[in-house]
C-alpha cells in the first residue's frame, strides 16, 4: 500500500519555501515630499520681491552716506572738477558694487533660511527683487544731491569747493544685488539643501534562506514501490497480522 503524494501545486502553506497571500510582502512605495503648492510659491515669492525693493531704501541711503563725493568748484565762466585727477567717480561707484553684493548675499541667505525647499517662483523673485532694490537705491542717492549744480554754484559763491551730485557711471553696478543673491542662494542650496530619501526596500522574510527539501516520512524506502511508496511496519506474528 503506498501513501498518496501531494500535488506540487497544493503544497501546504507552511512550507518554508511557500508564502500564504497574507505574508506576501506589498510593493514599496517611496514617500513623496511635493512641497508647498504654486500659489503659495508666488505668494512668498511676491513678498520676497516686496521686501528687497523696500530695502533698496537702505541701500541708497548707506551709499549716500558712504560714497565719496567729487567737489566741484566755480568760476566766472563755469563749473570745474577741484581736483581733475581725482577718484571720487570711481569710488562712487565701486562703492555702491560693494553694498549691492552684501545686500544679495544677506538677502539670499534670509530666502533660504526661511524656505530651503525654494522653487523657481523664489528664484525668480531673488533676482527681480534685487534689479528694483537697486533701482530704488540709484533713484534715492541721486535724489540725496543738488538738483541744479548751477544753482547750487551760485549760492555757495565762486571759487568756493561744493559736492556734485552721486551719479552711477558705471551702470552694470546695478547687476551686482540680483547676481550676489543668485549666486549665494545656489551655493547654500547646493551645500545646505534638502536631498532626497534613499529608498529602502524591504526584503522578503525567507530571502536568502535556504530552501531544503522536507525530509520523507518515516518508512520511505527510495526505489522501492516507487517513488515516494511508503511500506507498512514488520508486525511481529504470524503472517495473517495476529500476534503470536
Amino acid at each position: 500500500m503506498t501513501a498518496p503524494l501531494t500535488p506540487p501545486h497544493q503544497q501546504p502553506p507552511n512550507e518554508p519555501w511557500q508564502k500564504s497571500d497574507a505574508g506576501a510582502v506589498p510593493p514599496f512605495e517611496p514617500a513623496v515630499d511635493e512641497g508647498p503648492s504654486l500659489s503659495t510659491e508666488v505668494a512668498r515669492a511676491a513678498l520676497v520681491v516686496a521686501a528687497m525693493t523696500v530695502a533698496g531704501v537702505a541701500l541708497g541711503l548707506l551709499w549716500m552716506w558712504l560714497a565719496p563725493r567729487v567737489p566741484l568748484v566755480s568760476t566766472e565762466k563755469a563749473v570745474f572738477l577741484q581736483d581733475t585727477e581725482g577718484e571720487e567717480a570711481v569710488g562712487a561707484d565701486g562703492t555702491f558694487a560693494l553694498l549691492a553684493l552684501a545686500f544679495g548675499a544677506v538677502s539670499a541667505a534670509v530666502v533660504f533660511w526661511i524656505n530651503r525647499r525654494a522653487g523657481v517662483p523664489l528664484v525668480v523673485a531673488l533676482a527681480l527683487g534685487g534689479l528694483f532694490g537697486s533701482l530704488l537705491a540709484w533713484g534715492i542717492g541721486v535724489w540725496g544731491g543738488p538738483d541744479d549744480v548751477v544753482a547750487r554754484a551760485r549760492e555757495v559763491g565762486q571759487g568756493v569747493p561744493f559736492d556734485a551730485p552721486l551719479e552711477l557711471a558705471a551702470k552694470g553696478a546695478l547687476l551686482a544685488w540680483p547676481l550676489a543673491a543668485l549666486l549665494v542662494h545656489l551655493a547654500l542650496t547646493a551645500l545646505f539643501g534638502p536631498r532626497d530619501p534613499e529608498p529602502e526596500w524591504e526584503l522578503p522574510p525567507y530571502y536568502g534562506a535556504p530552501m531544503t527539501a522536507p525530509e520523507p516520512p518515516r518508512g520511505h524506502a527510495p526505489g522501492a514501490g516507487g517513488p515516494g511508496a511508503v511500506e507498512p511496519p514488520p508486525q511481529a506474528g504470524g503472517g495473517d497480522g495476529r500476534p503470536a
